[in-house]
């Protein structure tokens, strides 16, 4: 009796080990696509009323927990009986985060002007502004929804190999990392003004070095913010890029002169480019017709 607990432990402790060193071996091949979801994220979560933005990203927090529910199952599943489904999802993701990076652009460079009820202003009303926190939430929670099957996926590529209790916990340790992990780092990048301001009222001196520390935490965050919204639409067109390119054979196998970076950049942006000139044109045709 005795001795079979002992072995029970042993098999624990096995499996344990197992799951530190691929969760190590995960982490690292998803360094990459964090990095881009934390981006990403970041510039999702700002520009928010101040009193606003820790509800608004625990409610995207909140998503993106849910977000992990709906996907690991599913991935789980489809990986052991239907894999090539799991390329096609992954490709139509793409896709999309590829029209959001265009569609950036497109706007930055005068194509389309936000309405008045697309843009945060002083004039709205209460209700507008939640009906418009609303909405950017949700389309938050949907960038997440792509950007997680990303991670799941490469989380869940390292690890195929082994026995599926392996592969649970290990998707499972990487996907909670992502969030927790991202969405901590974007709540003390969106309070970095508020943590500031208790810097400078810390004393009554005006020359104390936590002024100086507070001062420049209040004046950097609408750099932080504008540079996350410009790093946030590259890493947008950089995991659409290296969508198709790691699960297009003909992308990968004909742009090898090109830098890894550049041509996932390049790809990303094409293919932006092609899917925001359908949709305009589509918005056009049946746009008119209603």
């Amino acid at each position: 009796m005795a001795s079979g607990f002992f072995a029970l432990l042993d098999d624990i402790a096995a499996l344990m080990d197992d799951v530190a060193v691929m969760s190590k071996i995960a982490t690292k091949k998803t360094a990459g696509i964090l990095g881009d979801d934390l981006a990403v994220n970041a510039e999702k979560a700002s520009g928010f009323m101040s009193n606003r933005e820790l509800p608004v990203l625990w409610a995207i927090t909140k998503g993106s927990f849910l977000n992990k529910l709906i996907i690991l199952p599913i991935a789980f599943l489809l990986s052991a009986f239907v894999p090539i489904a799991v390329t096609v999802i992954l490709i139509l993701g793409g896709i999309y985060l590829a029209y959001e990076g265009a569609e950036k652009i497109y706007e930055f460079m005068g194509g389309h002007k936000h309405s008045a009820k697309e843009v945060l202003n002083l004039d709205m009303s209460e209700e507008e502004i939640l009906v418009l926190e609303k909405e950017r939430v949700k389309s938050a929670i949907l960038t997440d929804f792509i950007l997680s099957v990303e991670i799941v996926i490469i989380a869940l590529g390292t690890v195929t190999e082994k026995e599926i209790s392996v592969q649970i916990m290990v998707v499972t340790f990487i996907a909670i990392l992502a969030t927790v992990g991202v969405y901590g780092i974007v709540a003390l990048i969106v309070r970095m003004d508020e943590f500031g301001l208790k810097l400078i009222n810390l004393n009554e001196r005006d020359d104390s070095f936590s002024d100086l520390v507070g001062r420049a935490l209040v004046g950097a965050l609408p750099w932080v913010i504008k540079s996350l919204a410009v790093v946030g639409t590259i890493a947008l067109l950089l995991v659409a890029g290296g969508i198709f390119n790691h699960n297009i054979h003909w992308i990968h196998d004909h742009f090898n002169v090109m830098p890894s970076l550049l041509k996932e950049f390049l790809v990303g942006l094409l293919v932006g480019a092609i899917t925001v000139v359908f949709v305009l044109g589509f918005k056009k045709v049946f746009g008119k017709k209603a």
